[in-house]
This record gives C-alpha cells, structure tokens and sequence, in this order.
C-alpha cells in the first residue's frame, strides 16, 4: 500500500506540473480574449418615393465605403442601420427618432434632400447624436435662426453659393439678361436656391421677368407656362429634383418656350427626361470627367462593382462616410460628443469631391462643376471655385 501512494503522489505532482505548463503557453486552451465593442451607425435615404435613384445611389456608396473598412473603425466592429424617409419630412423624424432612441446609434449619414435633413437635424441636435449629410444644400441644415447646430455637418457645398455660380453662369457664360423662376413653395431646397439666384442674377444686371410658385403634388403648369412663354425669358430657371423639372421641361418645350433650361444639383439622375432637358445647364459637386486620380479610382471601383458610373448622390454619401468614420477614429469613441468633436477639427481631407475641411456652420468649404445635358448624356462644361 505504501509502494502505491507513493507512485499516486508521484503521479499527482507530474499532472500538476504539466498543467502549469500549459499554462504558461504550453498548447493549452487560451485565455478568453474580451469581445470587440461595437458602434452603430444610421443612415437614412429616400429608398422608395419621388426621388428613390437618389436614395439607392447613396445606399450603395455607403455600403461601399464600410465594406472597404473591413467594417471595422478604430478599436470598434461598425454595425449599421439604414432607414429609408420616402423623402418625406414626417417620416424622416420618425425613422431618425427610432436609430436614436431604439437602435442607439451614435451618427447618422443622412438624409439626402433638405426638406428631410432639417427636422433630422433638430431631433439629432437635441439628442446629441452627430449627423453628417451627404447632399442637403440648405443652410437651415446646419444653422437654426443663425445657431449653428454643433452636431450637424455636411458634405456638400450650400445652397448660397450653388445659386450664386448658376446666376454668374447665366450672365457671363450664357449671356442671358432675363430669366423666370418657377419652384415648389413647399420645399426648403427649390425656395433657398430660388432666392440665391434671383439675388445674384438681379445683383449682375439681370432681370427676373417671373417668379412662380406651384404645389409638390402639381403636374399641370400649362397656364403658368402659358404666360412665361410671352415674356420670351433668354433662361428658365428650375431649382427641383429631376422627377419634376422633366415634367416642367417637357410642358416648357410644348409651349414655345425656348430659354436655356438651367437648375441645381437636383437635377442628377438617370431617370431626367434627356430629350425635353436637352441644352439644359446644372450646378453640380462633381464630374466623372474630371481628371484627378481619386475621381477616376473612385469611378472604376464604383462602377466594377455596380456597374454604372456613380453620380454625385454616391460621391458625396462615399464622402460623407469616409469623413464619419475619420472623425470616429480620430476620437478613439464611440460617444457622440467626442466624435463631433474630431469631425469639426478636420481639416484638408482628401475627398473625391475635393478637399474638405469644414467652416464654423459644419459646411465644407469647396468647388461647384457646370454640367450641360446634351444627346443623352451630362457634359463636363467648367469648374468653378468658391
């Protein structure tokens, strides 16, 4: 009995020797790491409704921008939600309301028109949730009543300066002396880029023959048009997305009208009548001719993997999303405030749409390009800088 308690002792102390070695790094079972944190991020796009190509380029770009992060940013793994607003204004609260109350997202890319950025804008703002759009181009975005609006921030260049470049385009480059505005009274974006190309054109020597105001839901401007096509304007003016000035602009042609049809950015989408837009000019944030290096490794990729050429709804949600999670690593956090922090300090980001660095009001400070439609197409005309 002896003999064998000796060999169970010996035994004993050769199995609680081994263990310690395996676990000083012997091949035994590793220590539990600790799970990566994770931060969610929103984004909100018309998906579905009047102004859906715009919502689909941006989702796609989105996409393209986080898969090329390997989902990943900084220390975090980036889980997203995406909201679709119907490019309405109601239910673009709502949706942001719920990826910040339910999903607990700590920034929001999105939305894509003013008229749903703004009230996202103020229901961000008081929960303290950053928000960077791609493409509203209303000052009200980011300022309310002149306060700026600290956790809100954009991509694109504002609806001041766009009105101002296609009014200087009218004067110097189209020589036009005379120009009617039609817009919808019930939108931010067409009243903002109506009244700053009607203060620039008026301001250069031009004269605004007719102002006039119709409905979202309007689809006959027979009489309105009736009357423009009498005061014989050299420019028509249609600061609207692309659904709407296609329908203006064919009614237009119909009525004699033969003014150089001339917009805003709203304008972009390869859904726009090309035959009634034709010879028609618009301010816009980026061209796929424009030689630099990023834009065109930027169009090959955009379109190797979707298999169209990216227009500047996807630039700029590309943008908008690069400079997200820029700031997000830059702030080593996932706390919102931190993070608008790191966003207002960049400065000189290398964007595909230019370089970026932002004003006091979150607006990135940038070139607009003239595109022309013409035979089916958008054509390259010039850039001009701010």
């Amino acid at each position: 009995m002896v003999r064998v308690s000796k060999w169970v002792a010996l035994l004993t102390v050769i199995l609680f020797s081994l263990s310690i070695i395996a676990g000083c790094g012997g091949g035994g079972t590793p220590a539990p790491t600790a799970p990566v944190e994770e931060i969610k991020i929103g984004l909100i796009a018309p998906l579905t409704g009047d102004v859906k190509t715009f919502g689909e380029s941006v989702k796609n770009a989105f996409e393209l921008a986080i898969e090329e992060s390997g989902h990943k940013v900084g220390d975090f793994n980036i889980k997203y939600v995406i909201a679709d607003d119907r490019n309405v204004a109601t239910e673009a609260v709502n949706v942001a309301d719920k990826l910040i109350t339910q999903d607990k997202v700590s920034a929001i890319v999105g939305s894509v028109t003013s008229s749903c950025t703004i009230p996202i804008s103020e229901v961000a703002q008081a929960a303290g949730v950053v928000v960077i759009s791609p493409t509203a181009t209303n000052p009200k975005v980011t300022v309310d009543g002149g306060k700026r609006k600290d956790y809100i921030f954009r991509a694109c260049f504002i609806d001041p300066f766009q009105g101002t470049v296609a009014a200087r385009f009218a004067l110097d480059e189209l020589g036009a002396k005379t120009a009617a505005v039609l817009f919808d009274q019930g939108n931010d974006y067409t009243i903002g880029l109506k009244d700053y190309f009607k203060e620039a054109f008026v301001a250069g020597g031009g004269q605004v023959v007719a102002e006039e105001a119709y409905a979202k839901t309007d689809t006959d401007f027979s009489a309105v048009l009736t009357r423009i096509a009498q005061l014989k304007p050299d420019v028509l003016f249609l600061p609207d997305y692309y659904q709407k000035v296609s329908l203006i602009g064919k009614q237009a042609r119909d009525k004699g009208i033969t003014a150089t049809f001339l917009g805003g950015d709203g304008w972009d989408s390869p859904e726009i009548d090309w035959t009634a837009m034709d010879g028609g000019y618009f301010t816009n944030h980026y061209s796929p001719e424009d030689p630099r290096p990023e834009v065109k490794e930027w169009v090959d990729k955009y379109t190797a993997k979707y298999g169209q050429t990216p227009d500047a709804l996807a630039t700029l949600a590309y943008d908008a999303t690069k400079l997200l999670l820029a700031a997000i690593e830059k702030a080593g956090s996932k706390d919102p405030a931190a993070i608008r922090d790191a966003m207002a300090s960049i400065e000189g980001f290398q964007a595909v749409s230019g370089s970026i660095s932002f004003d006091e009001n979150g607006n990135p400070i940038k070139s607009a390009v003239i595109l022309q439609i013409k035979d089916g197409a958008q054509k390259f005309v010039t850039i001009v800088n701010p």
